[in-house]
Parts: structure tokens; C-alpha cells; sequence
């Protein structure tokens, strides 16, 4: 898979994005419901994304996990367990939790999917536009559920698809750090935007 890894910034102690998830977009006009329309170019990584969560190609989940443990995972130190970031949309099935479930496995560390949780009320950022306005609205979004047995602490890694302004990312790290059981936390998403 061709990549161009990228260190991402933000409130956590180290964080990379594979590739950067559009490398193209041009309006071609309205469809016949007045929805404009793009011709849109995305890196490899970007197009296997937006296969998985748009068309639901779950055939991507291995290759995408498989290159976040080869390009990226061992430039984080003594990472103890991997923690999915909470989906702001319902599906039966989310991808960024089975992206993590298979990063798991083939790193061999577990993976905690219930410690780190959004409120069910939680808001929808589509519409928010600067980063401080998604920080203001995140606030006390997350809540941490004490899943962990032993007493740590552990280095986590928070595994996200899209890194935007962070501030979604900012705001769970922020939860994890009140973790007593969580010493440092990092972060690995597939694109940015």
C-alpha cells in the first residue's frame, strides 16, 4: 500500500496518519435533487476508508491494520493495549473498532473497546467548523468506564480513521489522562484530512 506517513499534532504524547485521505476533489455540478456532485481523488489509504465505511467493504479492515502495525505501531514505545475511538455514528458493525480488534491481533496486544465511551447524546460535528467550537462542544463528551484489571499504568494507543483539527482526539485524550490505569496515550489514524 502506498503511504506518506505524517506526525500529527494535538494533546496526546505522539500521534501519525498513514496518508492523506483526499488528494482531489472538483465539483462536476448538482445531481437531480439539487445535491452538488464531486470527482473526487483519494490516496490508497483513503479510497480503502471510504470503501469500508461507505460501501461496506469489509475486506479492507486486514490490509489497513496490517499497514498501521508494519508503518506505524513500532514508533510508539511499550504500548500496553489499544483502545478504538467511540463512533459518532451507529452501525451494527464499526470499523474503526474491527480495524482495532485486527491491529490487535496481529500486534498482539488487547483491546479495550468499552473503556472509552461518547455519550449516547453526544453531538455531531459535521456542521462545527472551527477547532475551538468542536473542542467547546465535545467538553465532557467522553466517559471512561474502569475496564481494566491490575492496577497499570499502561501506555495506550487510540486508534482513530480520520484525524481532522485532533480536537475529537484531544477531547478522548483528555478522558483517558484522567485514567489512572492510562500513563501515556497515543495515537495512530488512517488519514488526514
Amino acid at each position: 500500500m502506498k503511504i506518506s506517513i505524517k506526525e500529527v499534532y494535538g494533546d496526546w504524547d505522539l500521534g501519525y496518519a498513514l496518508d492523506k485521505h483526499v488528494l482531489s476533489s472538483t465539483y462536476i455540478g448538482d445531481n437531480q435533487y439539487g445535491h452538488p456532485e464531486f470527482n473526487t481523488t483519494r490516496s490508497e489509504v483513503g479510497e480503502s476508508l471510504y470503501q469500508l465505511k461507505y460501501r461496506g467493504d469489509w475486506n479492507r479492515i486486514e490490509p489497513l491494520a496490517e499497514e498501521l502495525a508494519r508503518s506505524i505501531y513500532s514508533k510508539f514505545k511499550n504500548v500496553g493495549l489499544l483502545i478504538p475511538m467511540p463512533a459518532s455514528n451507529m452501525r451494527a458493525k464499526q470499523p474503526v473498532t474491527e480495524l482495532t480488534r485486527e491491529l490487535g491481533k496481529i500486534v498482539g496486544r488487547p483491546v479495550f473497546d468499552d473503556i472509552l465511551v461518547k455519550k449516547a447524546d453526544g453531538p455531531q460535528l459535521k456542521d462545527v467548523k472551527t477547532k475551538d467550537e468542536k473542542l467547546e462542544v465535545l467538553k465532557d463528551c467522553f466517559i471512561i468506564n474502569d475496564k481494566i484489571e491490575g492496577i497499570g499504568p499502561w501506555n495506550a494507543l487510540l486508534i482513530d480513521d480520520l484525524f481532522d483539527t485532533g480536537a475529537s482526539l484531544e477531547m478522548a485524550c483528555a478522558a483517558l489522562r484522567k485514567y489512572s490505569k492510562i500513563k501515556n496515550v497515543y495515537v495512530a489514524t488512517l488519514t488526514w484530512k
